[in-house]
C-alpha cells in the first residue's frame, strides 16, 4: 500500500490517520456518518462519527447533514458523501449476499481502514472477518471502539500488516483457510497503488481463493485523471479539508484487473456507481467534468469445482 502517513509513535494510532492516504479513511468515515443521519439513508454506521471526532485532522468536519455548509449542494459533503454512502450500501449487500447465499464464512477486508462492518452487519453464525491494515490504523480504530459499547457480530481478526509486506503468508497464521471459500473486499484502495502493486494484489487474492469465493473492488478507468483536476468534487475536497486526492492517486495507466480475473475463470461484472444510483433511487448521477466518470465497481465470483455443493 502507498504509505504517506507518519509512523505511529504513541500507541494511539492517531498518526496513522493523520495525513496522506490515512486521512482519506476519515473522509469516508465522515461520509458514512452523514449518510447515517440522512432521513433517506442507504446505510447506517453509528461508529463512523466517533472516528471523525477522535482524530484532530477531522474533529471539526461535519458528521450530520445540518452541519454541512450549503447542504446537499456542497460538492464534497453533498454529492461526494452521497457517493460513499451508496458505495457502502452496495458493498454491504455484496458481502451479506456472498455469505448468506454463497455460503462463504471467511471475509477479508484488504486495507480495512475504519471499516466497522464486523460490528454493524448481521453476519450468519460462523463468520470470521479478517481486517488487514497498518498497525497504527488498527490501533486508532481499536482505541475509538474500545470507548464505545461496540460488540462485533462476527469473529473479528485484526491483521496488522502493511500491504507492502507479506500479508498473504500471515493470513493462514491467524486462522484463514485458503482451502475454504472466502469473500474479499478491496474498497477505495487500488487508486493509490502503482499498477504492478494492483496486479500483485489481485493475483494474491486469486491464489488464496478457493472455488466458491467472491471479490469486490473499485477501480478508475480514466486515461488521464489530471483532466478532472478542476472538477467540483476535487476542488471542494482540496479547498474544504485540504486533501488533494490527485496528489495521492497513482496516475499511471491502470491494469485490466477485471479482465485478468475473467481470463482465469472468474465470472466478473463491471458497473458504474450510477447504475446503483438508478437502482436505489438516490446517490450521484453523471454531471459535466465529473471526477466520478471513470469509477467502476467490479464484482467477481470464482466457480466451484464441478460436483461440489455449498458448504454452509
Amino acid at each position: 500500500m502507498v504509505d504517506t502517513a507518519h509512523r505511529n509513535t504513541d500507541g494511539t494510532g492517531v498518526e496513522g490517520v493523520a495525513g496522506g492516504v490515512g486521512v482519506t479513511a476519515l473522509l469516508v468515515a465522515a461520509a458514512r456518518a452523514l449518510e447515517t443521519h440522512r432521513p433517506d439513508s442507504l446505510a447506517r454506521d453509528v461508529y463512523a462519527e466517533h472516528f471523525v471526532r477522535a482524530a484532530p485532522a477531522s474533529a471539526d468536519w461535519p458528521v450530520h447533514p445540518r452541519e454541512v455548509p450549503g447542504g446537499e449542494a456542497n460538492p464534497l459533503w453533498g454529492r461526494f458523501a452521497r457517493y460513499f454512502g451508496l458505495r457502502t450500501r452496495v458493498l454491504d449487500d455484496f458481502l451479506l449476499r456472498s455469505v448468506r447465499v454463497g455460503g462463504a464464512r471467511q471475509v477479508v477486508l484488504v486495507g480495512a481502514g475504519l471499516d466497522a462492518r464486523a460490528f454493524r452487519l448481521d453476519w450468519p453464525p460462523g463468520c470470521v472477518v479478517f481486517e488487514i491494515d497498518r498497525e497504527e490504523v488498527l490501533a486508532f480504530k481499536h482505541r475509538v471502539l474500545g470507548g464505545l459499547p461496540a460488540t462485533p457480530k462476527a469473529a473479528r481478526v485484526p491483521v496488522p500488516m502493511d500491504l507492502r509486506a507479506d500479508w498473504a503468508d500471515a493470513l493462514p497464521g491467524v486462522g484463514f483457510d485458503p482451502a475454504a471459500p472466502s469473500v474479499w473486499l478491496v474498497e477505495g484502495l487500488l487508486f493509490y497503488l502503482p499498477p504492478a502493486a494492483e496486479t500483485y494484489l489481485i493475483d494474491t487474492v486469486e491464489g488464496l481463493s478457493a472455488g466458491g469465493s467472491a471479490l469486490a473492488f473499485e477501480v478508475k478507468l480514466e486515461k488521464d485523471l489530471l483532466e478532472y483536476r478542476d472538477s467540483p468534487l476535487y476542488t471542494a475536497t482540496r479547498d474544504q479539508i485540504g486533501i488533494d486526492l490527485l496528489d495521492l492517486f497513482d496516475l499511471a495507466p491502470r491494469p485490466d484487473s477485471a479482465g485478468r480475473l475473467t481470463d482465469r475463470g472468474w465470472s466478473t461484472s463491471v458497473h458504474t456507481p450510477f447504475d446503483f444510483t438508478r437502482l436505489h433511487g438516490r446517490g450521484p448521477l453523471p454531471e459535466p467534468n465529473d471526477a466520478l466518470a471513470g469509477n467502476r465497481w467490479v464484482f467477481a465470483d470464482k466457480p466451484r469445482p464441478a460436483g461440489t455443493g455449498i458448504e454452509g
